[in-house]
């Protein structure tokens, strides 16, 4: 039998990129997916595509949304993948207090919530996934408060995997992956950005949100893992 046959997995901005590779691969391990996210339109597509069970559209920085979502979501979850949201970058001088607020706490915020309406229906030994990066771990120009709240995730996920136990928390920290999200970010300089990482990259070649999905289905999987992080970048933090 397939490592993921008849559980179900619940991908938190599952619509595009990561998450909907997630749920493509997660059903072809045998798993049901719910997709969340804000676009309905997109949502139905995704759905379609990867034959969900169901989907939610909502905003999941709304707590309220969040709650309502989870206490109506019939049965029990096993694994939940939240991608949803992205890095806030820019000169610190030019953020507000509540850029500030949004860029350290957003990431967090969202886990805690969905954490902790999930926990109830989730089984023992179950996953909950985050998403973080590599690339903010150096100091750079451009960079601004992107450091910071990388640097605030691997602890904060040692501390809710004690507290959630035994449902298992993890942190995928992604470089440069191509995605929508990815393409929205850099613009025109995308195809010049990829033929960089191309040309100097261990792997000789891009990261895909494939590449992603099988490390989170790996982390669904394996029920010995548990409190870390796991990067996945192609070597990209090791050739800047």
């Amino acid at each position: 039998m397939s490592g993921l046959s008849g559980q179900t997995v619940v991908l938190v901005g599952g619509s595009a990129g990561i998450g909907f590779e997630t749920a493509r691969l997660a059903r072809a391990e045998g798993a049901d997916v719910v997709l969340t996210g804000r676009d309905p339109g997109k949502l139905a597509q995704a759905a379609e595509a990867v034959g969900a069970r169901g989907t939610a559209a909502f905003d999941a920085t709304d707590p309220a949304a969040v709650a309502s979502f989870f206490a109506d979501l019939p049965g029990t979850v096993d694994h939940v993948l939240i991608t949803a949201g992205g890095p806030h970058y820019g000169p610190l001088l030019e953020m507000t207090a509540d850029d500030v607020r949004s860029a350290l706490g957003g990431h967090i915020a969202v886990a805690l919530e969905v954490a902790r309406h999930a926990a109830p229906k989730m089984r023992p030994g179950g996953s909950l996934l985050l998403m973080g990066g590599t690339g903010g771990r150096r100091i750079g120009h451009g960079l601004g408060i992107v450091s910071a709240a990388t640097a605030a995730l691997p602890p904060f996920t040692a501390a809710l995997a004690l507290e959630l136990a035994p449902v298992r928390v993890n942190l995928i920290a992604a470089g440069f992956v191509d995605t929508p999200l990815s393409a929205t970010l850099l613009g025109d300089r995308l195809e010049e950005r990829r033929a960089e990482l191309r040309a100097t990259l261990p792997i000789g070649r891009v990261v895909g949100p494939a590449d992603v999905a099988a490390l989170a289905v790996h982390l669904m999987t394996n029920t010995a893992l548990t409190g870390a992080t796991y990067d996945i970048d192609g070597g990209q933090q090791f050739v800047w």
